[in-house]
């Protein structure tokens, strides 16, 4: 719209010194009409050109800024899962997140079967095969995140705010609930200094290649999910290209 406009209003002022030149204004003159012409054609070719850019510089600048969201959304994910299957919960406690992957470790186990003899009643015995998990040794949970800034997963890249975990219960069936999380950011604010037009417009998107709605989330109250709303793009990236 703002281009369409520019280029309407460039046309009525040319049109307009144009006729002024055949019209009203001496021949001497007329090499000053010519140079504010040239000037105005040099003017509207700069900006027509700046508002097609525009969105193009707008789109790469924003996946650069959620790249580095989403690498945090997905750390804070994992140390979700990781605390949810040592404690059987999650927490809404980022401190907590960091001091469990420092200190915790999973427990390696292994299965086998034993034979068992059971008594049906009336004389009658039956074999089965008894299910035994043997703990065999432990794991750190920190190696899980070798290569990762866990200390600083709160944080949301380009700003000065920190991420904030919900958790809840979802009832998957009647009588049976299971524990969720969500932690989500607003687009405008990851976007915030840029072209408003532009973040309102993002803050529609409905999908495709674009990241759906006003937040980028991982994770659902609403829903037995862990995973986040960010298209297959952001899940390709080299970790090179986020730092």
């Amino acid at each position: 719209m703002t281009t369409l406009l520019i280029i309407l209003v460039g046309i009525i002022v040319t049109a307009l010194l144009a006729y002024a030149i055949v019209n009203y204004i001496p021949r001497k003159l007329h090499w000053i009409l010519s140079t504010i012409l040239i000037l105005l054609s040099v003017f509207l070719i700069y900006k027509i050109n700046f508002e097609i850019r525009k969105p193009v510089k707008f789109n790469k600048e924003k996946k650069v800024k959620y790249a580095k969201v989403i690498n945090n959304l997905k750390i804070i994910r994992d140390a979700e899962v990781a605390y949810k299957t040592v404690n059987g919960k999650y927490t809404t406690s980022g401190e907590d997140l960091i001091k469990f992957i420092d200190t915790a470790k999973f427990a390696l186990t292994q299965t086998r079967y034993v034979p068992k003899t059971v008594t049906l009643g009336g004389g009658i015995t039956k074999e089965i095969e008894e299910r035994v998990v043997d703990t065999i040794g432990y794991e750190e949970v920190k190696s899980s995140f070798i290569g990762n800034d866990y200390k600083n997963m709160m944080k949301i890249p380009g700003t000065d705010q920190r991420f904030k975990i919900e958790v809840g219960e979802v009832e998957k069936i009647v009588g049976l609930t299971a524990p969720v999380f969500e932690v989500k950011v607003d687009k405008a604010l990851i976007l915030k200094g840029m072209d408003e037009n532009l973040i309102k417009q993002e803050k529609e998107a409905i999908g495709g290649e674009e990241i759906r709605g006003e937040y980028i989330r991982v994770g659902s109250l609403t829903d037995v999910s862990e995973d986040g709303n960010w298209p297959p793009y952001y899940d390709k990236r080299d970790k090179k290209d986020i730092k």
